[in-house]
């Protein structure tokens, strides 16, 4: 940009008019390298010196002001042009409609769109393609499909993307044949599927557990020429994690190394969460080594994960030296860490120091979770100290916590395991009452 500027003073002393392609270009350039507002302060300076600018330019300002998260201002110039610089135009409201709805602010974006088509200006692919994701984001799937009707009505061809949405949207909602059915139409209107189309298909059967057909969209997809990106990865080796295939989700992580596809943090937590799960620490101190050998951070979720398996092992030992190394490396544990290490407390029977931990997790003012009252209870069930897991009970209601069912569960069974009937009876009627069971 530094450059482009000195070209345009060069243009200015040698006696010649800049126009309005020159001005929009410094523009785009100060946009698209992030400095939006040096770009509206040269636009105030240019308009002040008299030159009309024209669609381009503010559509230029408004799509770099949504670009970075400016979405309101955008707006706000939106309105400033309004019927007394320039006309709006399709790029201006679908750069405004794109970024509310990735705000999730979908209801204002269906305002805008409903108000460029009562105002003359016809929607583009773009604009539907926009509105159709923000519908399906906040789960109004029919919407977008109703969106995507008209679309086709107006003789207006959704691309890629388009398709994409909604098949990624039926697999989200367990509707597989639909989404099949939107492949069809894709391929038939012969827009090829890309590797987002893939990725979806691939998401989309691990969801419903056809793991086969999973495997064999990342088959096809390679056999015509689409290669398959981290993403790609990241959704087979998660897949496969869920689903208990981990030496299968390792092999898939060692071909990511011989095609150069350079891991990243969701790689590395799906597989470590996977290793975790199936006992295979070895493997996990590994990874972690490797993360560190990339000049990659492990976060806490990754921890999470070692320490978790390291707690139900009872390896409790371990598990406080993972914990302290968490704190040196200048992480923040959460309170799912806290509350794992609390678990991992009381199954080895150190009832105190998890009592510890719960106190001092609300001590620092956390806003603990009904998940780890659950585990504080039940460890004092499980070692037969019922009056204090009921008085927990009545704490965590008195704190504003609602039990829910596995709360209920967990004291009734217990108590009902040591003949206190009554007791468990008359949770059992209030958990009835709460319409838990």
């Amino acid at each position: 940009m530094a450059s482009a500027f000195s070209v345009f003073g060069r243009i200015l002393k040698m006696g010649h008019h800049p126009n309005t392609v020159t001005f929009n270009t410094l523009i785009n350039g100060l946009c698209i390298s992030g400095e939006v507002k040096k770009a509206l302060i040269f636009h105030d300076n240019v308009v002040a010196q008299g030159v009309r600018l024209d669609q381009v330019s503010y559509g230029t300002l408004i799509n770099g002001l949504c670009k970075s998260g400016e979405t309101r201002a955008a707006v706000q110039l939106l309105r400033n042009i309004e019927g007394r610089l320039v006309r709006p135009n399709v790029v201006m409201y679908s750069s405004i409609i794109d970024s509310l709805c990735k705000d999730k602010l979908v209801a204002e974006a269906n305002d805008l769109y409903s108000e460029m088509v009562v105002k003359g200006v016809s929607p583009n692919v773009i604009t539907y393609t926009a509105l159709m994701y923000g519908f399906c984001i906040v789960d109004q799937l029919q919407e977008a499909i109703d969106l995507f009707s008209q679309m086709v009505l107006k003789n207006i061809s959704p691309d890629v993307y388009t398709f994409n949405i909604l098949v990624d949207a039926f697999f989200k909602e367990g509707k597989v044949e639909q989404a099949k059915h939107v492949l069809a139409v894709m391929v038939k209107a012969g827009v090829k599927p890309n590797v987002i189309t893939y990725n979806s298909l691939m998401d989309g059967y691990y969801l419903v557990k056809d793991v086969k057909r999973a495997k064999d969209v990342f088959n096809t997809m390679t056999l015509r020429g689409v290669i398959p990106d981290v993403r790609s990865y990241n959704i087979v080796i998660n897949g496969l994690c869920k689903n208990k295939m981990v030496d299968e989700a390792v092999n898939m992580f060692e071909e990511m190394h011989q095609k150069n596809i350079v891991p990243n943090t969701v790689t590395y937590n799906s597989l470590i969460d996977g290793l975790c799960k199936s006992g295979k620490l070895s493997y996990v101190w590994k990874l972690i080594d490797e993360i560190h050998d990339n000049g990659q951070h492990v976060d806490v979720v990754t921890y999470n994960c070692l320490l978790h398996a390291l707690c139900k092992n009872h390896d409790i030992d371990r598990a406080i030296e993972l914990f302290n190394k968490i704190k040196d490396s200048g992480l923040q544990p959460t309170e799912y860490t806290y509350t794992i290490l609390m678990d991992g407390f009381c199954k080895v029977g150190r009832l105190k120091k998890a009592r510890e931990i719960f106190q001092n997790l609300l001590i620092k003012g956390y806003q603990l979770s009904v998940r780890t009252y659950n585990v504080m209870i039940n460890g004092l069930c499980n070692w037969g100290l019922f009056d204090e897991a009921l008085a927990m009970l009545s704490e965590m209601e008195e704190s504003g916590y609602n039990p829910d069912a596995v709360t209920y569960e967990t004291v009734i069974c217990h108590l009902f395991e040591e003949n206190k009937n009554d007791m468990a009876e008359k949770l059992l009627r209030e958990m009835i009452a709460r319409g838990l069971l």
